[in-house]
C-alpha cells in the first residue's frame, strides 16, 4: 500500500523507535522528509541523519538521542498538525509556541522547512507540519 503522508509515517516511526529505545530508525527518503529530519537534528532532538540505498530504495537512517542513565528519549512527543485532508497554515504572527518555547513546531515555508523560531526570525509563515517536544 502506498503511503500518502510521508511526514506522518516518519513521525510514527520515530515515536515507535524511541519508545522501544532503538538506536536508529529507517525512513523512506524524500526531500521533505530529509528537510524535517535536518530541522530535528539542528534542534537537538536526533543525533545524526545518514542516507542509505540508491534511487527508489533510498532510506534515511536517523540516530535517536537519549538522556540520563535510564535512557529517557529526547523526543517525548511528536504530533502531526497539518494533514493531507486538513492543511493548517499560519502567518508569522500566528506561529505557535510549543510548550512555551521548550518544544519546536516545524514549519514548511516559502524559504524552506524550518523551526518556528527561525520562521519568526525571518518573518515568514507557512504550513505547520508538526510539533516536537
Amino acid at each position: 500500500m502506498a503511503n500518502h503522508d510521508p511526514i506522518s509515517d516518519m513521525l510514527t516511526r520515530i515515536r515507535n523507535a524511541s519508545e522501544k529505545r532503538h538506536e536508529t530508525t529507517k525512513i523512506p527518503a524524500s526531500r521533505l522528509v530529509r528537510n524535517v529530519a535536518n530541522v530535528l537534528q539542528q534542534e537537538g532532538f536526533i543525533a545524526a541523519v545518514t542516507e542509505e540505498g540508491e534511487g527508489v530504495t533510498k532510506h534515511l537512517v536517523l540516530e535517536l538521542k537519549y538522556s540520563g542513565k535510564h535512557r529517557q528519549p529526547t523526543i517525548r512527543s511528536v504530533q502531526r498538525v497539518s494533514k493531507p485532508g486538513l492543511r493548517i497554515y499560519k502567518n508569522n504572527r500566528q506561529l505557535p509556541k510549543v510548550l512555551g518555547g521548550l518544544g519546536v513546531a516545524i514549519i514548511s515555508t516559502s524559504k524552506g522547512v524550518m523551526s518556528d523560531r527561525d520562521a519568526r526570525k525571518q518573518g515568514v509563515g507557512g504550513e505547520v507540519l508538526c510539533y516536537v517536544y
